[in-house]
């Protein structure tokens, strides 16, 4: 009986085993199936995040290479077609890959890549516009080359400025009441009440001042082989480092004076010889303009008998007379000498103020060098069409240097001149604000020279209050050839003023429909 019993409470746990492993086993294969759909959810992810990436920077290389090309200075110079650019004017850099055709004017094509983002924008289409079209210089023989198609380099409106998927909103820069889309936009950094959102600074002017710069819009369009694609956007303005001078109630792009020292009780000595000048007279070719021999910036210090007592020549300190009128004939000009703060920048007139000018030169810098320097260390290639953004962040020392230099010079501790030197363009001694020469020889500076002491000895930025030190001009020595001095020259300074960049006011990625 004991074993009957035995034998049939064991056959009622037969098969336990097999429905525990097949529960086991569908457990397991619900796991991995969910592994293998989170692998594959991790996979697209993966992949979708790659495209979008590389799509991104594809734009991004395009959009760069534009703002690239706007300067002057680049090899590959894309001139604006007109000063500003008119608003029926658009210009494309074209990147096609193979035989394939990019003309995105051609909306009526969808294989060519339109653009048909202008006409969300202006609420025209782009093939009405005068439509000026460069190649992609980005491809390279050890580079891939970027798989953006196109990039646009067009004006800025008011209307432009707002969202592309709601046509007809924009941003009202002046407030106005009006959303224009027909008057381009500006960036004045003396702007001091500029409205909108996007930069205080902007304008909406037909008739801008010289001291603004026009906003431009640059729009750049990728797309991958694998199909993705991207639209990005930058609004730029130029970045123009001597903006609002101001002489005898014309505004002037350069500086106010052959030679301006700004601060307090700054102080002049120039070499007693007939042969060294500072001359104000204006010596582009064609241009009328007069400014003052030497300018400084504080009425209420003894700026003026401070510069009087280093001039020893006065005859050949001419330029802009002190009292207002029209400029005498140069060998009837008094010595000019005059304050001239409220001529200039109020940036231009504090330590903070003029140490941004500082960080902005050098972060757009074709050179920064660090002091103590001499011209050893400047860039090759530097010419008169080509000149250089030259930054030494200390002293630099130019004795023995017999060569010419072109652009803009900054130094910003003391520069140690050699009159044998010559520079055209434009020479800033900001910092220190020492320029010292007690050299003979036959060179000049042609262009503008301004020095500022923003910082003590210990490198230490001033406080605005009370504000800049005493700069100091020193040519001296012995012999009648000492230099030919500084000459105003607003064609060259023009041309080291920049400019130097284009700055990015506003970037933002165009959504497009899938």
């Amino acid at each position: 009986m004991n074993r009957q019993c035995q034998f049939k409470k064991a056959g009622g746990e037969t098969g336990a085993a097999l429905l525990i492993a097949i529960f086991a086993l569908m457990l397991i294969s619900v796991v991995a199936i969910a592994l293998i759909i989170s692998s594959g959810t991790d996979t697209a992810l993966a992949r979708n995040y790659r495209t979008s990436t590389n799509s991104y920077y594809a734009a991004l290389a395009g959009i760069e290479e534009a703002r690239g090309r706007l300067l002057p200075t680049n090899p590959n110079y894309i001139a604006l077609p007109g000063s500003p650019m008119p608003m029926t004017q658009v210009i494309y850099i074209v990147n096609p890959v193979g035989g394939e055709t990019v003309a995105p004017q051609n909306t009526g094509n969808p294989s060519t890549y339109p653009d048909t983002e202008y006409k969300q924008e202006f609420g025209v289409d782009v093939s009405s516009r005068v439509v000026t079209t460069y190649a992609s210089v980005a491809t390279s023989a050890s580079v891939a080359n970027p798989a953006y198609k196109w990039v646009r380099i067009n004006p800025v409106t008011e209307q432009s400025l707002g969202d592309p998927s709601s046509p007809g909103l924009g941003v009202d820069v002046n407030a106005d009441g009006t959303i224009d889309n027909f008057t381009p936009l500006f960036f004045d950094p003396m702007n001091k009440n500029g409205f909108g959102v996007i930069s205080p600074g902007l304008i909406e002017n037909a008739t801008p001042p010289q001291t603004a710069g026009q906003a431009l819009e640059i729009t750049s369009f990728a797309v991958l082989p694998s199909g993705g694609y991207k639209m990005l956007q930058y609004v730029v303005r130029p970045l123009v480092m001597f903006p609002g001078m101001i002489f005898n109630g014309q505004t002037l792009p350069q500086f106010p004076a052959a030679l301006t020292l700004a601060g307090n009780n700054v102080s002049y000595t120039g070499p007693n010889t007939t042969s060294f000048f500072i001359e104000g007279q204006d010596q582009c070719s064609g241009s009328s303009l007069a400014v003052p021999a030497i300018g400084y910036t504080n009425p209420a210090d003894s700026s003026f008998s401070n510069i009087m007592t280093g001039v020893p020549v006065p005859a050949n300190y001419q330029g802009f007379p002190v009292a207002p009128g029209p400029p005498p004939a140069p060998a009837t000009a008094p010595t000019s000498i005059a304050n001239v703060s409220s001529q200039m920048n109020p940036n231009w007139l504090k330590p903070s103020g003029l140490d941004a000018v500082v960080q902005d030169i050098s972060s757009h810098a074709d050179s920064v060098i660090q002091g103590p320097a001499t011209p050893g260390s400047f860039p090759s290639g530097m010419s008169a069409a080509h000149p250089m953004t030259i930054v030494v962040n200390g002293n630099l020392d130019l004795t023995s240097w017999h060569n010419t230099g072109y652009g803009l010079l900054l130094v910003t501790g003391t520069l140690t001149y050699d009159p044998d030197a010559t520079w055209e363009g434009v020479v800033l001694v900001i910092g220190q604000g020492k320029f010292v020469s007690t050299k003979g020889g036959l060179g000049g500076i042609d262009g503008a020279v301004f020095i500022a002491k923003t910082r003590d000895a210990s490198n230490n930025l001033l406080p605005d209050s009370p504000g800049l030190g005493a700069a100091n001009f020193s040519q001296t020595g012995s012999g009648t050839s000492l230099g030919r001095g500084i000459y105003y020259n607003s064609c060259v300074a023009q041309g080291a003023e920049g400019p130097i960049a284009y700055k990015i006011i506003s970037f933002r990625e165009i959504p497009l429909p899938d």
